[in-house]
């Protein structure tokens, strides 16, 4: 009865209670605070280098949890390989559903989820160095000089003043192009893809003031319309 006593205890030690103690609680707590102040940088660079017009809060502190969150899953596994394989299959099955419509906010969720892995994984050189490299391309990119483009529809129904929705047209945008010409019975429709000099978009009313010209609409365009 002793010996199958000891065996047990034997074997509760070495599987169970060795392994929850295979990563120190030292440990934990600098990578824990690493992935916060990561998080945190991340935090930042995202809200000084935000170029959209609606900025969300819940986003951009989502970016700061799921560093963190990467972190403690990364210690977990890096300390059971049983508890590792466990965890890829219950991940496996997580699908993310939101849609992301700028390609950079995509850039700062691998961000978050791959300085959470370095920091987890111990590695802290790799995570600063390629976090300040990441932030400095991220600033500098964000100090260019950029043209918002823009997606111009005007609907004529006197083909001569085309050529005045051209001058006006000409004298506003940096650069522009012709997008589409659609010919009706008593419609002429002309979709221009421009980059505006400036954000005043005065010149509408100029053109809506052209003999002609029945309708002029000024589009916000990021590329995801097909004309």
């Amino acid at each position: 009865m002793l010996l199958l006593t000891t065996t047990f205890d034997d074997i509760f030690k070495s599987k169970f209670l060795e392994q929850l103690t295979a990563v120190s609680l030292t440990d934990v707590i600098l990578a824990l605070l690493a992935a916060f102040i990561l998080g945190m940088f991340i935090y930042v660079i995202y809200k000084k280098t935000f170029t959209g017009v609606i900025y969300s809060e819940p986003f951009n502190l989502s970016l700061l949890l799921l560093t963190m969150l990467t972190t403690f899953i990364i210690l977990a596994v890096t300390s059971n390989v049983v508890l590792s394989l466990g965890m890829v299959g219950a991940l496996s099955i997580v699908r993310f559903r939101t849609a992301i419509k700028d390609p950079l906010d995509l850039v700062f969720l691998f961000w978050a989820i791959g300085g959470g892995i370095v920091l987890g994984a111990g590695l802290f050189p790799l995570a600063i160095i390629g976090s300040i490299l990441i932030g400095l391309v991220l600033i500098f990119k964000g100090r260019g000089t950029h043209h918002q483009p823009y997606m111009v529809i005007c609907n004529l129904t006197n083909p001569e003043a085309e050529e005045k929705v051209w001058a006006i047209l000409n004298t506003q945008a940096a650069k522009i192009k012709l997008k589409s010409k659609t010919h009706s019975v008593n419609n002429l429709e002309l979709i221009f893809e421009l980059q505006l000099k400036d954000t005043s978009a005065l010149f509408i009313s100029d053109i809506s003031r052209i003999q002609g010209v029945t309708n002029i609409q000024l589009v916000s365009y990021n590329g995801d319309y097909v004309a």
